[in-house]
């Protein structure tokens, strides 16, 4: 029994094991906090403005939908990208979460990255990026009401907070980049282009698990 039962955990842990072998710290990731946040979480800095970013989206969308159920995806926009002025960038962080809050977040994510990069359509004003919003199912007053919120505001605020602290110490060094429980960031570079969305949710699995494993 004891033997039987030695086997099965063994059949657990070798897919971690393998996972260990296959990335390393240093090369696939690297160590930026000596604690990790309390709950799980994946975390992605980027810009609208960011053709990598642009290129990236379907990954990210896709990572986020495989995630387990008590893995939230969260995306921090910056505002440094100098195709435009960060005012700008601030309302689209604020025009996204507003999105993101009536589950209309990966859409109009969508809709903002093909008007700057595929149309090549700018944004100029603060109504040309409520008239994108609005075409998705969102409603003008509503829409009116949640940007100017306290709650909308507050989180384009920690936005900007998050990425003066990880500019600040370096960590922040370029967009897209995914951190993993506050704790690890990946090095997407490391990654085979040629297999990034599969590697990429197997290193995000193998970080989430990291911690738990140690423990």
């Amino acid at each position: 029994m004891i033997k039987r039962a030695a086997i099965l955990l063994l059949s657990v842990l070798l897919p971690l094991s393998v996972q260990a072998d296959q990335f390393k710290q240093g090369k696939h990731y690297e160590v930026i906090s000596e604690q990790a946040t309390a709950r799980p979480e994946v975390k992605e800095y980027f810009s609208f403005y960011c053709g990598g970013c642009n290129a990236f989206e379907p990954v990210a969308q896709s990572i986020a939908a495989n995630l387990p159920d008590n893995t939230p995806f969260k995306k921090v926009h910056v505002d440094f990208i100098r195709a435009a002025s960060p005012d700008i960038q601030n309302m689209l962080a604020r025009a996204y979460l507003v999105a993101k809050k009536l589950d209309k977040g990966d859409e109009v994510a969508s809709a903002i990255f093909n008007r700057i990069h595929r149309n090549r359509m700018p944004f100029t004003n603060e109504a040309d990026i409520r008239s994108l919003v609005l075409l998705h199912g969102i409603d003008g007053d509503t829409y009116d009401k949640a940007i100017k919120s306290f709650s909308i505001v507050g989180a384009a605020k920690q936005m900007k907070k998050e990425q003066n602290e990880l500019s600040e110490s370096r960590i922040l060094t370029g967009v897209p980049m995914l951190i993993v429980n506050g704790k690890y960031k990946i090095n997407n570079a490391a990654l085979d282009n040629r297999n990034l969305q599969a590697e990429m949710q197997q290193l995000i699995d193998y970080l989430l698990k990291k911690d738990d494993i140690k423990s």
